[in-house]
């Protein structure tokens, strides 16, 4: 049986975006596997983790004992269950799978039981400075069949106007909670009104209110008919999705900042949530995804796995295996590569008439070419994005 004998992390930003690639080596010639371990703003020490314990861990041990080999990754720190580790251990996971379906000649939704779905269907982004932009990009996507859009009024937290801040207050990115929700209902008013009511809208609100204020968003927003209304709040208040429940239908999704599987079994178990939406390499991989899918199904849950340009290619990969595969598919959320892209990693999914679909090469059909891969190097920076304020320069979720 072909035995791991190296583990190398590969780093690269073809599209200016920091993505970590674990590439697991076997002693069979020309038998490799790649994995997503893409945690885009803490990458020196995923790369850490990979390097300096799990490969020592792991070498010379059989790639067939992918479900062992997870439990031996996740439990040897002892302490666990945080996103450096999770993502660490989830790129040898996905590289682990890749083998485990090239030695049998089948991409990997085959190992799990075939297709339910020919394509998958996805959602796209629309974030405009005006109302009219939002619309405009809109009726662009209606033309290609794409019917699932998120719509964003100034991305999140919308455009702060007139914000009345002390003097000498901190550098970030401010936002006025109010302002941001009266603005995303005139903005789903006016799209519903010109766009009419065959698109399914989403919103992210990016867990950026308070829970009166995130229940009171997804009441007004009701009559809008959302497809799902995103990351209403953190995982650290998640205990009021039940008092939102209780209070309107406006469907919910979320999850991408998950990493531990008791932030989502209350959830799911009680059926406060229509959607889950992990960042998969965030939980540790295909092994714990493809676990979660199965629990969701048996309450009704749907998956629509965190898809955007901080998942490189390789995850997305896995995204759309498991989303061929899964029978509580919901939607996959996708955002638009470089060609630069695709030529790094030959082999990455594509869309088609709002659908993605991927080849049906063994594992996940996706490599990587290392040598162009170099051209694009990383860059390690201080991350501004998420140094979000109230007008008063209290920082909040980003």
């Amino acid at each position: 049986m072909p035995i791991i004998k190296d583990i190398r992390t590969i780093l690269t930003a073809p599209d200016g975006i920091n993505l970590i690639v674990v590439k697991v080596i076997t002693d069979k010639e020309g038998l490799y596997g790649l994995g997503c371990a893409t945690f885009a703003y803490r990458e020196l020490a995923v790369k850490c983790v990979v390097d300096e314990y799990l490969k020592p861990l792991l070498i010379d041990r059989d790639v067939n004992r992918i479900e062992d080999l997870w439990h031996l990754m996740y439990n040897n720190a002892y302490w666990r269950n945080d996103a450096i580790s999770n993502n660490a251990i989830s790129g040898v996971d996905m590289a682990l799978w890749d083998i485990k379906g090239k030695m049998a000649g089948l991409p990997v939704y085959e190992l799990l039981g075939g297709k339910s779905r020919e394509g998958v269907p996805i959602y796209r982004h629309v974030n405009g400075s005006t109302l009219n932009e939002i619309v405009e990009k809109i009726e662009s996507f209606k033309e290609k069949n794409i019917k699932h859009i998120r719509i964003q009024w100034g991305l999140y937290g919308g455009i702060s106007k007139k914000l009345n801040t002390p003097p000498h207050s901190e550098q970030g990115i401010y936002m006025n909670p109010t302002q941001y929700m009266l603005d995303t209902l005139t903005m789903f008013e006016h799209v519903r009104k010109y766009c009419g009511d065959e698109i399914e809208l989403i919103h992210d609100v990016h867990e950026r209110l308070a829970p009166a204020d995130a229940i009171y968003l997804a009441k007004q927003l009701e009559k809008y008919r959302l497809f799902f209304l995103e990351d209403v709040l953190p995982p650290e208040q998640t205990e009021w999705i039940q008092n939102l429940k209780s209070q309107c239908s406006t469907p919910i999704g979320i999850g991408e900042l998950f990493n531990h599987p008791k932030e989502w079994e209350f959830l799911i178990k009680n059926r406060l949530i229509d959607f889950i939406r992990i960042h998969i390499s965030q939980i540790g991989g295909f092994t714990p995804a493809r676990k979660l899918a199965i629990l969701a199904e048996h309450f009704g849950v749907r998956t629509a796995w965190h898809g955007p340009g901080d998942v490189s290619p390789v995850g997305h990969a896995c995204n759309v295996h498991l989303s061929l595969n899964s029978h509580n598919f919901g939607i996959l959320e996708w955002t638009e590569f470089s060609e630069k892209m695709y030529q790094v990693f030959p082999g990455m999914p594509f869309e088609q008439n709002g659908y993605l679909y991927t080849n049906d090469k063994p594992g996940f059909g996706i490599d990587i070419d290392e040598e162009l891969a170099k051209l694009y190097p990383i860059k390690t920076t201080v991350t501004k994005w998420t140094q979000t304020r109230l007008p008063d320069g209290t920082l909040v979720n980003p």
